[in-house]
């Protein structure tokens, strides 16, 4: 089946057929794909495609158009193409090589490895340039006045698009509805991503080629064809947004709040109004309409600054300087509007004061609708554009030297990981401090993290993912520059991460969201699964349980452990192998609101109690759902969690400190019990359903940024993102393949009743030779995780 469709479309292409052809094939060698060629010449080009589709090793499919059907230019001939493919994805292209095939290959693969539904060729970030593209200045000015223009049109919808006007992108066919799609002129990308606000976007930097031959279709035509497409996306956008009104009670009441609120400081600004007014008009003898004229200018300033900082707070659609622009240009256009009518009513023999007045009063409503929909963009319910600008750069990577401190090298705190991954550190990773292991050699850990300086010192905009190909590295960087949440991941054969100052002062932070991340693909590079799973033994019989994310998990092992003993080997993460074992992994436990009722700590000082109370309320399900709405928005949502959890420690104890137990180091997983909450029922899982929800509950652990742009780049053993999946998928099975499945609901967190009531007892256990229980030791990983008993010794 062919995953990748190439349109081309064509316009008296001849002399660049042949040589396009050759290079598209080269390069697409190893992709499966197929080109279709959307023609609307009038030369030979459509009989030179069908004598290269003969000798072409990619498939080869030409639609020419008649000239009845060419109605839209370019941008239609590829919504046409589009409807016709037959990949998943769709790559537009130029005919003429501006857009080097190799780059064209290389965004395709991008595309394919990541989730974003779009993917855009750019010349503005990076690495990219325009190269000899765009011959001479005119054209030069004249690309970038155009970006910059819809840009500034559309500040929400082109917030992470550095390149809107690129003719090189690519998109996921299911993603881009083509009926929506009316394209006019070149500018299909525009098009496509003004009509889909809720798509995924990344963009692949790359330099833009002179033409192989012809000349370019740029023209004033052309020029005054974008502005009349530009129109009529902003016509119809500000339709949208005028009409849409809100849904639920509760927007109803906010909005109404916000009218409220505007209308106070409206009534301030006729105020001011009437007073600038009265300055030209009476005390200057001006006109009365260059009066009303230049006190509109006055009560703008003033309304502004009012609606900015008492209304919406700083937050709204786009920058302040570009909703200034746009707050000055609704009120001078309506001020158009009102100086007939003002004119009108000073004729009757209304004096002006008062007739400004009643102008100013009548245009209210239509005021707070432009600014509350337009301007500031309060309206919920509209999807809304990744706040992250996803940059692949396939350039070299030149980090910025911003400081000139030397740091040491050397990675104090080491651990191994389960005989299976060892890790060395700067800063210290509560998570992994079970593991310890300072006999591991410093320069040959897996993976190392060290403390410096990433990025650039300037604030930025928003948050930024770029991953660089030479060499392999991944760089994040938030709003504050330096001072930000930054980090640098180099990809080899030992893993390189550097974290900023801010980051280093949050290990958790660190440990949760970089490096765990990591090693859960180093452990599948190795035959090995990070699970997210609890997992103890029972009566000598290995149980485990699993659930999404703050469901109960926590309270039901501490309830388990507490009312019926056993053994404890993770509460959070258990590293599993295919045969169906599994490996201690006990991070120490992380206590929301919910679990405090299953603690029975008697160690715990009334001190360390008191502080556990308002600990465990941020730190839980309502606190983890309040960040993961932020990192929908435009914040800097990793630097606030590391400040967060600086400020308030997050309540994490080891469970012996918690409950009385005792730990384990391996055991073989005979009972998995996946709960959830819900009417009372227990129920068998089909092996499918079984791997298909531990995969979903162990995705769900790294639901938060930035997780998901940092996975797909990442290459481990020489094994890219889809491959690691795989082969994880395959260790699951693995893993589940002899494991007894079912499902507990309860709705009064009632899980720890039911589940020892299902445990089979435990086989008659066989003897382990005395040499061999020695070396069942912590944490002599390579004698542990030989051994497949029910339950190990602490």
């Amino acid at each position: 089946m062919t995953q990748l469709t190439i349109i081309v479309p064509t316009r008296n292409e001849v002399d660049n057929v042949t040589t396009l052809f050759s290079r598209v094939n080269a390069a697409f060698a190893d992709i499966q794909a197929e080109i279709l060629v959307v023609d609307d010449s009038d030369d030979s080009t459509p009989f030179l495609v069908a004598e290269q589709a003969q000798i072409s090793a990619l498939p080869v499919r030409l639609l020419h158009r008649p000239r009845d059907e060419r109605h839209g230019g370019l941008g239609s001939a590829v919504v046409a193409g589009a409807r016709h493919a037959r990949g998943e994805w769709v790559v537009v292209m130029d005919a003429d090589l501006q857009h080097p095939p190799e780059v064209v290959a290389h965004l395709a693969q991008v595309a394919a490895r990541h989730s974003a539904d779009i993917v855009v060729g750019t010349r503005y970030a990076g690495n990219g340039s325009t190269g000899d593209g765009l011959d001479g200045a005119r054209r030069t000015a004249g690309s970038s006045t155009a970006t910059r223009l819809a840009r500034a049109l559309f500040p929400r919808r082109l917030a992470t698009i550095t390149d809107p006007m690129s003719g090189l992108f690519a998109f996921r066919r299911t993603a881009v509805q083509l009926d929506r799609l009316d394209p006019i002129g070149f500018k299909l990308l525009l098009e496509i991503l003004v009509r889909h606000p809720g798509s995924t976007v990344a963009e692949v930097s790359y330099e833009m080629a002179a033409r192989h031959a012809g000349d370019s279709k740029a023209s004033v035509k052309e020029a005054m064809t974008y502005l009349r497409h530009l129109t009529r996306l902003r016509r119809h956008r500000l339709a949208g947004q005028l009409t849409q009104a809100p849904k639920t009670k509760r927007e109803r009441v906010q909005q109404l709040g916000r009218m409220v609120a505007f209308g106070l400081v409206g009534l301030s600004g006729v105020a001011v109004n009437t007073a600038a007014l009265w300055a030209a008009y009476s005390a200057a003898g001006l006109n009365h309409l260059l009066g009303a004229a230049i006190a509109t200018q006055a009560s703008t300033l003033w309304n502004f600054a009012l609606i900015e900082l008492l209304v919406y707070r700083g937050k709204g659609n786009g920058t302040w300087t570009s909703r200034a622009v746009r707050f000055w240009a609704m009120n001078n256009l309506l001020l158009l509007l009102r100086l007939p009518v003002l004119q009108v009513l000073v004729l009757t023999g209304i004096g002006v004061l008062v007739s400004n007045g009643i102008t100013l009063v009548v245009l209210f409503l239509l005021r707070f609708l432009l600014s509350d929909r337009v301007i500031y963009g309060t309206r919920t319910g509209e999807p809304a554009r990744d706040p992250v600008h996803l940059l692949v750069d396939h350039g070299p990577h030149a980090e910025p030297v911003v400081s000139g401190k030397r740091r040491s090298s050397y990675l104090k705190y080491r651990y191994d990981i389960a005989g299976t991954v060892t890790i060395g550190s700067q800063i210290m990773l509560p998570e992994l401090e079970f593991f310890r292991a300072q006999w591991v050699a410093d320069d040959s850990v897996d993976i190392a993290v060290r403390v410096g300086d990433v990025g650039n010192r300037r604030p930025r905009r928003r948050a930024a993912m770029t991953e660089f190909a030479d060499p392999a590295t991944l760089r994040y960087e938030e709003h504050l520059g330096r001072f930000g949440a930054n980090f640098r991941v180099q990809l080899g054969d030992q893993i390189n991460i550097v974290v900023g100052p801010l980051l280093a002062r949050s290990p958790h932070v660190v440990y949760t969201n970089i490096v765990e991340a990591l090693l859960r693909f180093v452990l599948i590079s190795r035959g090995r699964m990070l699970l997210h799973s609890a997992c103890v033994t029972l009566g000598g019989v290995g149980v485990m349980l699993s659930a999404l994310t703050d469901t109960g998990k926590t309270a039901t092992i501490l309830r388990l452990l507490r009312d019926h003993g056993g053994r404890f080997l993770s509460d959070d993460m258990t590293v599993v192998d295919a045969q169906g074992n599994a490996v201690c992994f006990p991070k120490p436990l992380t206590i929301s609101s919910h679990t405090l009722r299953a603690v029975n700590a008697t160690d715990l000082t009334s001190k360390e109690w008191r502080r556990l109370q308002w600990q465990s309320r941020l730190h839980s399900k309502g606190g983890r759902s309040l960040a993961l709405t932020l990192a929908k928005f435009n914040v800097p949502i990793m630097g606030i969690n590391a400040i967060t959890q600086m400020l308030v420690p997050p309540p994490k104890y080891t469970v012996d400190r918690l409950v009385p137990c005792k730990l384990g180091s391996t055991t073989t997983v005979e009972e998995l019990f996946i709960i959830e909450r819900g009417a009372p029922a227990i129920a068998d899982l089909t092996f499918e359903d079984t791997v298909e929800r531990m995969i979903t509950n162990t995705d769900d652990a790294y639901g938060f940024p930035p997780f998901r742009y940092l996975a797909p780049a990442i290459t481990v053993g020489g094994l890219g993102y889809a491959e690691l999946r795989a082969k994880e998928r395959q260790i699951l099975q693995g893993f589940l393949a002899n494991i007894r499945t079912r499902s507990v609901a309860s709705d009064t967190f009632g899980w720890a009743d039911e589940i020892p009531k299902l445990i089979r007892p435990a086989a008659v256990p066989v003897p382990v030779p005395a040499a061999v229980r020695e070396q069942d030791t912590f944490p002599n990983w390579r004698a542990a995780t030989r051994l497949a008993p029910s339950g190990g010794t602490a």
